[in-house]
C-alpha cells in the first residue's frame, strides 16, 4: 500500500510541476509565432529603418551627396552647391529636405553634418517628430512572459520549489527503507522512482523550452538587414568622407563657429616666426649701426696716426 500511495504522490507531483512547463511551452511558441507573424508582414521605409539603427542623418547626407546638393571635402566640410543653394529645389523626403535646410542656414560657411546632428536644435526637432510618426505605424508586439513581474508568482513558485524538493526527498527515502515484494510493488516502485528522476530532470527542462522558444530580436534583424540604398550606392571616397563628417562634432560649426586646427596647431609657429623677425630686425638694426660708425670714422681713421698708448 505505502508503495502505491508514494508512486500516486511522485505523480502528481510531476504532473504539478511539468503542467505549467508544458504551458508556458505552448505560450510562448504561440507569443514568438505572432512577433515573426508582425515583423514579416512590415514594409519598413528606408528611414525608418535608418532611423532605427540611429543612422538617418548619414543616409540623408549620402543622398544629398548624390543629388549634387553638397559638396564634403576630405576634412568632413559639408558645403552647399549651386542646386543646393537654389531654394526652389528640395528633396522629397522630409529628413534630406531638414538635412539641407540645416546647411543652408549655414551657408556660406562649412559646416559638419556631425555638427547638425548633434546641436542644431531645428534639425533634430524635425528627425524627431518623422521618427515619432513613423514608430506609430509600428503594430505592438507582444511580450514574451519572463515571469519576473508578478511578484506574487515568485513568491509561490519559491514556495512550490520547496514543497516539491521536500516532498522528492520524502519519497526517496520511504522507497529505499524497504525492498519491495511482488510485481505489484515493484511497479509502484519503478513508477515512483521515475517520478523522481523527472522531478529531477524539471529545471533543466524549463531552461530548454525557454532555449527553443527564445524569439530574439526579429524587428532588430529586419532593420539591420541591410544599409539604406543611398549610403550604398556612394563610391569608397564619398563614404569615408560622409562618414568623417558625421563624426566630427566640433570642428566645423558653420556660421556660429569656424576652428581650424591648422590654427590652433600653428600658434607656436606664428610665435617663433616673431621672434626670428625680431632677431632679424636687431640684427639688421645692428648691422646698420657698426657700417655707419666705420664710415664716420673711415676717413679719419686713415688720416690720424695710430696711438701709441
Amino acid at each position: 500500500m505505502l508503495r502505491l500511495v508514494l508512486a500516486l504522490w511522485a505523480s502528481v507531483m510531476t504532473v504539478a510541476v511539468y503542467g505549467p512547463i508544458a504551458l508556458r511551452w505552448r505560450r510562448r511558441t504561440l507569443i514568438r509565432r505572432e512577433i515573426h507573424r508582425l515583423v514579416a508582414a512590415l514594409d519598413l521605409e528606408p528611414y525608418h529603418a535608418a532611423l532605427l539603427r540611429d543612422e538617418a542623418t548619414v543616409a540623408a547626407a549620402a543622398e544629398l551627396v548624390l543629388d549634387g546638393y553638397l559638396r564634403i571635402d576630405g576634412d568632413g566640410a559639408a558645403f552647399l552647391t549651386e542646386e543646393g543653394r537654389d531654394p526652389a529645389r528640395t528633396p522629397a523626403h522630409p529628413l534630406p529636405a531638414a538635412l539641407l535646410e540645416a546647411v543652408r542656414r549655414h551657408d556660406p560657411e562649412p559646416v559638419s553634418i556631425g555638427w547638425i546632428d548633434w546641436s542644431d536644435e531645428e534639425y533634430r526637432l524635425r528627425r524627431g517628430a518623422h521618427r515619432s510618426g513613423r514608430d506609430a505605424l509600428l503594430p505592438e508586439l507582444p511580450r514574451m512572459p519572463d515571469g519576473e513581474g508578478n511578484q506574487l508568482l515568485a513568491c509561490c513558485a519559491c514556495l512550490g520549489v520547496v514543497f516539491v524538493m521536500m516532498s522528492w526527498s520524502m519519497v526517496g527515502v520511504l522507497l529505499l527503507t524497504e525492498r519491495p515484494h511482488g510485481a505489484r510493488e515493484w511497479a509502484c516502485a519503478v513508477v515512483a522512482g521515475l517520478g523522481l528522476v523527472a522531478l529531477a530532470l524539471a529545471e533543466r527542462a524549463g531552461r530548454e523550452v525557454r532555449a527553443r522558444t527564445e524569439c530574439g530580436d526579429p524587428l532588430g534583424d529586419l532593420v539591420r538587414a541591410e544599409p539604406h540604398p543611398a549610403f550604398a550606392a556612394l563610391d569608397e571616397q564619398q563614404r569615408c568622407h560622409v562618414l568623417r563628417s558625421i563624426g566630427d562634432h566640433y570642428r566645423w560649426r558653420g556660421a556660429d563657429a569656424v576652428v581650424h586646427e591648422a590654427e590652433d596647431d600653428g600658434e607656436g609657429d606664428d610665435e617663433d616666426d616673431d621672434e626670428w623677425l625680431d632677431d632679424k630686425v636687431w640684427w639688421e638694426d645692428a648691422y646698420e649701426y657698426r657700417a655707419a660708425d666705420e664710415d664716420e670714422a673711415g676717413p679719419e681713421g686713415d688720416a690720424a696716426p695710430p696711438s701709441s698708448g
